[in-house]
């Protein structure tokens, strides 16, 4: 009687190894046809959430519109679930592009990140770096996007290089209007402007 209960524990131990590998070898196969050597694979927050529950996920990229009918693609180099919070991904070399209905954008990177799915809310961790279309550099210690309505607000402090010299502000908004003026820059919390003549 000792056969078939050998012959169930054989199959349950090679079971936990075949299905893993399995697995593996479909999301392999998901994204090599899914993504096109001129185009990133394009998903959802859900579906890179889904698959990252187990293992990483390598270059993920995730398009939308805000509210405001500004378009963003948030990608990464790497996506893993944020263990402490149920639907937030933490992304490795993040970077994000906005480009607005006026044509203007706005480019944002640092070296981690997080999306939370259900407040769609991207936050830029660590030193971030913002570059605007109308030749604007900065650096901050974290920056917040809301991607419902195209909202980021640095996490702090802010240093602005720009044509008209360097600015440091204690937080900058960059909000859309709806009065078709685009995307603004407020500089809150203390300004103070260094002037370049020669900008």
């Amino acid at each position: 009687m000792a056969g078939p209960d050998n012959f169930h524990s054989y199959l349950v131990s090679w079971s936990k190894i075949i299905l893993p590998i399995t697995a593996l070898a479909l999301l392999s196969s998901l994204f090599l046809l899914a993504r096109s050597p001129s185009r990133p694979t394009e998903v959802s927050f859900a579906e890179i959430l889904a698959m990252a529950r187990d293992q990483r996920v390598t270059a993920p990229r995730v398009s939308g519109v805000t509210s405001k009918n500004a378009t963003f693609s948030i990608k990464a180099d790497s996506a893993v679930p944020d263990l402490n919070r149920r639907d937030s991904i933490d992304f490795d070399q993040m970077a994000m592009r906005m480009d607005n209905p006026d044509g203007s954008s706005l480019d944002v990177t640092s070296s981690t990140g997080n999306v939370d799915g259900n407040t769609r809310v991207a936050r830029f961790l660590g030193l971030a770096r913002i570059e605007t279309s109308s030749g604007y550099q900065m650096e901050s210690a974290g920056l917040i996007a809301e991607l419902d309505s195209g909202t980021v607000t640095s996490d702090g402090e802010v240093e602005i290089r720009g044509p008209f010299g360097t600015l440091i502000a204690g937080q900058v908004t960059f909000v859309i209007t709806d009065d078709e003026q685009g995307q603004q820059m407020l500089f809150t919390k203390g300004v103070h402007l260094i002037y370049d003549p020669k900008g």
